[in-house]
């Protein structure tokens, strides 16, 4: 009743105060959960994940399997960068492309293609631009011949890689991505490749963010609309067919936070891109992803050694810890340092010495091992016998 008699501008200052009395009134960790809830995705599945931590900040049906389309590509060549590596294959090894590869994905298709002349040689190393910026149906069959002498043996090898890396719901059945029955994947299971793509494999990925590729005198454009929109964008990749929709796997990199989103089944290639902009502008406004501690920090110092030449030492951790959380919330994390209860010599440098726990609002967010920071031999028969004394009258009293 008093709001309907006060003029509006009165009624807005009132309300205002009123929610924000509110906010101050919260505690910390209830206020810590207004962060905005994801934005609207107009696709059949998708995901949202930090690159470095793996963390999913907001996803739907991402475990529904659905077809991968062209997405499937990432995989042929997240496997010949494994083999360059590995040294079993060069950059400069030249392929030749079979008239199995010409027919299937070649120009006279109507699919994504290189525009690979039949019995020509190619290198692998363009047929990598090819099969990434193009999308080349013809150099990613070429490249299965090549590794494997045929895709179903070349498939084999997709679907070993796969469960290497935890992609439990993908099968493979080709190395394009071409429709196929029982060929599946998951939003989930892609932002895990797309991850081990930009991990494993640098120098390659730098290939996802060229905007353009020529062969045969062919300029042809990266179909990931991102590219020419959104200046921290520097990756992944399209795939369309009419049974997949249009998927667009994009990863971006803003104040040394990485984030790659998954988006399949949207209605356009316009709408693919517009939607995957959503959620990497949702997750950079809305995260941060810091090192929270440094590899070989000093987390706990002077720790009791019984038995040693050394009476105290140190515990650090083997690696960073880095962690991603609403952004402003950072201040509520909170450390719990566990430590062996009877720390006995000899010990050695980076053997594990206890925990070193990280929680957000009572919710662990990382458990580490706490290693010893250096090695510390068994002492003289002497001091070990007055330590076994003190420890033995010590657990006595206890």
């Amino acid at each position: 009743m008093i709001f309907g008699v006060l003029p509006m501008f009165t009624k807005r200052i009132l309300l205002s105060a009123i929610y924000l009395l509110c906010l101050l009134a919260m505690p910390t960790s209830q206020a810590q959960k207004l962060i905005p809830a994801a934005p609207e995705i107009a696709a059949k599945a998708w995901i949202l994940v930090d690159a470095k931590t793996g963390q999913v900040l907001a996803e739907d049906n991402a475990d529904e399997q659905l077809p991968p389309a062209s997405l499937a590509k990432m995989m042929t060549t997240y496997i010949v960068s494994n083999e360059i590596k590995a040294g079993r294959i060069s950059e400069d090894d030249e392929v030749l492309i079979s008239d199995n590869a010409w027919e299937l994905g070649g120009a006279k298709t109507d699919g994504s293609t290189m525009f690979l002349s039949p019995r020509s040689r190619v290198s692998v190393i363009d047929l990598m631009h090819g099969v990434i910026i193009q999308s080349g149906n013809d150099a990613a069959i070429a490249l299965a011949e090549f590794l494997s002498g045929g895709e179903v043996a070349f498939s084999d090898s997709m679907n070993l890689q796969a469960e290497l890396l935890g992609m439990t719901g993908t099968y493979y059945m080709n190395a394009t991505g071409l429709p196929a029955e029982g060929m599946v994947t998951t939003a989930r299971d892609l932002s895990l490749i797309a991850r081990s793509i930009i991990r494993d494999h640098p120098d390659y990925y730098s290939i996802y963010a060229k905007k353009y590729f020529e062969h045969n005198n062919i300029k042809q454009p990266n179909r990931n609309r991102l590219l020419w929109r959104d200046k921290s964008v520097d990756g992944l990749k399209t795939g369309h067919t009419e049974e997949a929709g249009y998927c667009l796997v994009a990863s971006a990199e803003r104040r040394d936070m990485r984030l790659i989103s998954v988006v399949l089944g949207a209605s356009s290639d316009a709408s693919r891109a517009r939607e995957s902009q959503k959620l990497l502008s949702y997750g950079f406004r809305n995260f941060d992803t810091k090192v929270i501690y440094a590899a070989d920090e000093l987390i706990k110092e002077n720790t009791k050694v019984w038995y040693g030449a050394e009476e105290f030492l140190n515990l650090t951790i083997a690696e960073d810890v880095t962690l991603t959380f609403p952004r402003g919330s950072e201040k509520n994390l909170t450390a719990n340092i566990l430590v062996d209860e009877e720390i006995k010599a000899p010990i050695f440098r980076g053997q594990e010495l206890g925990r070193l726990q990280v929680s957000l609002n009572d919710e662990l967010m990382v458990d580490v091992p706490l290693v010893a920071e250096i090695d510390v031999a068994e002492a003289g028969l002497f001091a070990r016998l007055m330590d076994w004394i003190i420890l033995f009258f010590t657990q006595l009293i206890s």
